[in-house]
């Protein structure tokens, strides 16, 4: 991946560009390449507690979310609660078993713990895996942003937006020029720090805003139970032949690209004051978004029942069957916009670094260069904003994503690592527990993508 936490190593390993953006907390003005570069003359001490879980949750919650209420009426709430609490023990699994296998080789980043498992071209094929997945997920941000803010025809029937809906179709509030505000006003700005803790607050208003969706979906699926006006959704799935069978197995990707967020782990332990934290901060950070996606599947699936659509913020844009249901459909609408426009600076984060190793794998530090930074922001800025205004959907590649990359970054990788065992600390519980997360990561998601292939 991209984000180390330097260690002694050799001078390639020190002019890696997979190196942190910025120095060590305790290395101001070192010979790494990174003073200079917007760092040096800062009074960061290191990243607080706090921050590190707003940052990880951040990373967590992104557009998956909106997915989670759909496998909710794939699976039933009882199989589908259950493996939003089984996803999320695997991955504080999976992350445990990075990071300790990580200090074991002095690496400071995924790539280089997969590079000293696997070399060269196990590190480079984490950092493939990582851009294709971070590339998919901010482009499909930036479309359902389009989508929710200036309206949608890609399904056949016109969709209107929210700043549609206020002041009618002008040029100004279309998809191109909303995306060409929100890409020049929110996002290169954000796109700029070089450090990830220097996103705390923004990470910390992005969680804010996803309690704000769960509260309202909460709140009207509440009222309107008490009122008598939903029915309590089916417990269980309706497995009656092989395709229902197969159907279940397409939720796999979901739950997996929902939790992904090893690719932050280590940029945010290199910057901590206390690196030992980094095991509650996951645990924390996981807690919290396991009860969000929990909270979000329940009422979501509840409030809509079987007529739960796979991006359940397009059920937003009918009447809720509420007073001032216009209200609360643009409120839940604009809480979730605004989330995802402040997740887009944390996985864009890592999509940059990722991108610089590949392309300039033996250049310095990508924070000693402001050129390349610069260029670098640039072209990935102008590539997204280029596909989210030419791809009408992309769901389906979304979902391949989830069953391909998403699933070797978030637990294949990993797993990888700890039976190669290089440095002889695996247990036999971390390699039985290795094993079970290939097998079962390689048999759902192939299972979901063949279902997914030929449904």
């Amino acid at each position: 991946m991209v984000m180390p936490i330097s260690s002694g190593g050799d001078h390639a390993a020190e002019t890696e560009s997979t190196e942190s953006l910025l120095p060590n907390k305790n290395q101001q003005g070192g010979d790494d390449g990174g003073a200079g570069a917007g760092a040096g003359g800062d009074d960061f001490h290191g990243a607080s507690f706090s921050g590190a879980v707003f940052n990880l949750s951040t990373t967590i919650v992104g557009a998956g979310i909106m997915a989670l209420p759909a496998t909710m009426k794939v699976l039933g709430l009882a199989p589908g609660i259950a493996l939003i609490v089984l996803a999320a023990l695997l991955t504080d699994a999976s992350i445990e078993l990075l990071v300790r296998f990580s200090r074991a080789a002095g690496a400071k980043s995924y790539g280089r713990a997969m590079g000293d498992a696997f070399g060269p071209l196990g590190r480079g094929f984490l950092q493939f895996c990582v851009v294709v997945n971070n590339l998919g997920v901010m482009v499909v941000y930036m479309i359902i942003i389009g989508d929710v803010l200036s309206g949608t025809s890609s399904s056949g029937v016109h969709h209107h937006g929210v700043i549609e809906g206020w002041f009618g179709p002008n040029r100004w509030n279309g998809r191109f020029a909303i995306l060409t505000i929100t890409t020049l006003g929110v996002f290169a700005p954000l796109a700029c720090f070089k450090r990830v803790d220097s996103l705390r607050f923004t990470s910390a208003v992005s969680v804010a805003l996803a309690v704000v969706f769960v509260v309202i979906t909460a709140g009207i699926a509440i009222f309107k139970l008490a009122r008598g006006q939903i029915p309590m959704p089916q417990m269980f799935p309706d497995v009656h032949d092989w395709p229902s069978i197969w159907r279940l197995f397409t939720a796999a990707p979901v739950l997996v690209t929902a939790y992904i967020c090893h690719y932050n782990v280590h940029p945010i332990y290199n910057e901590l004051r206390d690196t030992l934290q980094i095991r509650p901060i996951v645990r924390t950070a996981l807690l919290l978004c396991s009860a969000v996606y929990i909270a979000t599947s329940f009422f979501g699936f509840l409030l809509f029942g079987d007529s739960t659509l796979d991006d359940v913020l397009a059920n937003f844009d009918s009447n809720l069957g509420i007073p001032y249901s216009s209200f609360f459909n643009d409120a839940v609408r604009v809480s979730y916009v605004l989330h995802l426009m402040l997740v887009f600076p944390i996985v864009f984060h890592a999509l940059r670094l990722n991108m610089d190793g590949l392309l300039f794998p033996s250049a310095r530090p990508l924070s000693g260069d402001n050129r390349r930074f610069g260029v670098l922001t640039a072209a990935l800025l102008a590539t997204i904003f280029l596909a989210a205004n030419f791809i009408p959907n992309i769901w389906d590649a979304f979902q391949f994503t989830g069953a391909t990359a998403s699933v070797c970054v978030a637990y294949i990788f990993p797993a990888a690592i700890t039976l190669r065992d290089r440095h002889g600390i695996a247990r036999k519980r971390d390699r039985s527990l290795a094993v079970f997360m290939i097998v079962l990561a390689v048999v759902a998601n192939a299972v979901a993508v063949y279902s997914d292939a030929f449904s």
